[in-house]
């Protein structure tokens, strides 16, 4: 409504202006012609009546600008109003057990009951301390698994369980808690690099700032700022590699020591030469005893998994255990599974 008002709006005002003017003209031209008017009285009766048009006009805008800031209101209290479907029980569990996950005959689709499923069918169980690789096509819903994890979504049929617990059964906050994402692209906001490490958690000591860095491998590049960790990153982290970014944020993600790490596509904005110092890094964290599910397209970045699931249309196509492989056994292995996906081979264990 207000969009239809404000497309009027202009058009109708200078309609009636022009109107206004040529009545003006008409009436005054007539008065001048039988001498009871002067050219310069009709010039300044020309002057005052755009004037007061002028002003009405803007006076129209400002109503038309609280129209649209009433529907504009309208929408937000919407969303403030909004009751959250995921709601936390009287009983909720607040305390994860261990980093374990297991899927049990998940079926999720985003539509809910009766939709078409982006997960069919899932059942996996990972143990704690594990590093798990999570490979497919663009679509093949890898990520939709990894979301399923901290309860971002409901599943639609079966259960995910995380330490052993439904994730329904667990307050929110410790779930969510207990689990980190890195993501592709991850943003830092401006402030200090400890006032961005902190944002993971805001109680952390100077000490375990600094210790979380030097465990993702950030505090050799923030040594070499002159004011170390009190140098400021500007808005995005424009003035920081991204390299250095994506250290930044696995060091924000482990400031809360988690029990997991979930890597959405972690290196898929970096160079080779970042992404496997990345990789790298990750074996390292492993060795914490977190457990952590990285999402993949690069088969390089899944050698250094202990596991590596392959996800065809929602569905497990293949699990891969690396045992005793060296990497570029592995390599080779990861590489023939999706040649097989990619020609239409048929499924196996």
């Amino acid at each position: 409504k207000a969009e239809k008002i404000v497309a009027w709006n202009s058009p109708v005002m200078q309609f009636t202006m022009n109107i206004v003017v040529l009545l003006i003209v008409y009436l005054g031209g007539r008065n001048i012609v039988f001498q009871t008017m002067e050219t310069g009285e009709l010039t300044s009766i020309m002057v005052y009546a755009m004037q007061i048009l002028m002003s009405l006009m803007m006076v129209t805008f400002v109503f038309v600008l609280i129209m649209i800031a009433e529907a504009s209101t309208d929408r937000i209290e919407e969303v403030l109003k909004e009751v959250p479907e995921m709601q936390d029980k009287e009983d909720a569990v607040k305390e994860v057990p261990d980093g374990s996950i297991s899927f049990e005959n998940v079926d999720f689709s985003y539509a809910g009951e009766g939709g078409n499923l982006s997960l069919k069918n899932i059942n996996i169980h990972i143990k704690s301390g594990q590093t798990i690789g999570i490979i497919g096509g663009t679509g093949s819903a890898k990520s939709t698994f990894v979301q399923m994890i901290p309860r971002l979504y409901d599943v639609t049929g079966g259960s995910v369980k995380v330490g052993g617990i439904d994730v329904r059964e667990y307050n929110l906050e410790a779930l969510r808690d207990q689990v980190s994402m890195v993501l592709q692209k991850n943003v830092l906001f401006s402030g200090t690099i400890y006032e961005n490490i902190r944002w993971g958690n805001e109680h952390a000591t100077d000490e375990e700032v600094q210790r979380v860095c030097k465990l993702a491998q950030a505090d050799g590049f923030v040594q070499e700022f002159p004011n170390k960790y009190n140098t400021m990153i500007v808005q995005g982290g424009n003035n920081v590699s991204g390299g250095q970014k994506q250290r930044a944020a696995v060091a924000r993600a482990l400031i809360t020591d988690p029990q997991l790490v979930l890597a959405d596509e972690p290196s898929g904005a970096l160079d080779s030469h970042a992404a496997d110092a990345l990789m790298q890094l990750f074996e390292e964290i492993n060795q914490e005893g977190q457990t952590i599910v990285m999402v993949t397209h690069s088969v390089k970045a899944a050698c250094s998994a202990k596991r590596v699931l392959f996800i065809k249309d929602g569905e497990v196509f293949h699990q891969l255990y690396r045992g005793n492989l060296g990497r570029d056994e592995m390599y080779q292995k990861i590489s023939d599974t999706l040649t097989i996906i990619a020609t239409g081979g048929e499924r196996h264990e």
